[in-house]
């Protein structure tokens, strides 16, 4: 049985650089189902939701790193044209094929642009986003690499930004060891989704990072199944 007092640090297979293109597409498309039915994408816009009406204007800019397949600001897109909220969105992702897929797989109004990119290089200082925001993202990042997340997103984000990502906890890992193990085609979900939550956090550790990286206006709600939302204002 894993040991879900502490952090694991194994890397995921996604992380790698030699996944073939066609792997990462069905990996993408997975995800996007399970963010569609594990309230993923709910709980993205209810984190935008959240810092929205802090921004107080019918027009506002959103920025996603670590965006893989666009699926959540495809949900934000829609959240947003139902709304009659003009928003201009952006995704930054390191991995190449992550935002061909993006592009491939987004089709509706020219409102969302996508970056190849560590976001740690890309400089928004001359049109800072209202919001930034990650999702199962931070989950990939030890604590310093967390540290200069969290640094990068309070200076370049308008208004706040917000994570969502996951609760490590027992029933989580083995609930999606076997719903994957029974559904999934994809050998990328079938090993990354499980070792995913082995690498998320418990909410104190999450209190732990963001009082070290000096973050102090902050709050963390649990959400099914088995996230955490952080919502940052500025």
């Amino acid at each position: 049985m894993p040991d879900f007092s502490k952090r694991s640090y194994e890397k995921e297979l996604l992380d790698r650089t030699d996944i073939p293109f066609s792997d990462i597409k069905r990996n993408m498309q997975e995800l996007e189902f399970i963010n569609s039915n594990l309230g993923g994408h709910k709980i993205t816009v209810n984190g935008i939701k959240k810092l929205f009406n802090k921004v107080n204007k019918k027009q506002i800019s959103v920025c996603e790193i670590g965006c893989g397949g666009g699926d959540n600001l495809k949900a934000i897109a829609r959240w947003c044209r139902k709304n009659n909220i003009h928003v201009q969105l952006t995704g930054i992702d390191i991995n190449k094929d992550c935002i061909e897929y993006a592009r491939e797989n987004y089709v509706g109004p020219d409102e969302i642009n996508f970056i190849i990119s560590d976001y740690r290089l890309v400089k928004l200082d001359t049109n800072k986003p209202d919001i930034i925001f990650s999702s199962l993202f931070t989950h990939h990042l030890d604590d310093q690499q967390f540290d200069e997340m969290l640094q990068w997103c309070n200076q370049n984000a308008g208004s706040g930004f917000f994570i969502n990502d996951l609760h490590r906890h027992f029933l989580a890992y083995y609930s999606i060891k076997f719903l994957t193990q029974l559904f999934s085609k994809s050998y990328l979900v079938k090993n990354d989704a499980p070792l995913s939550v082995r690498r998320g956090f418990r909410k104190s550790e999450i209190r732990k990072l963001l009082k070290a990286g000096r973050i102090e206006h902050f709050d963390i709600e649990w959400k099914w199944a088995f996230r955490w939302l952080i919502t940052v204002q500025k």
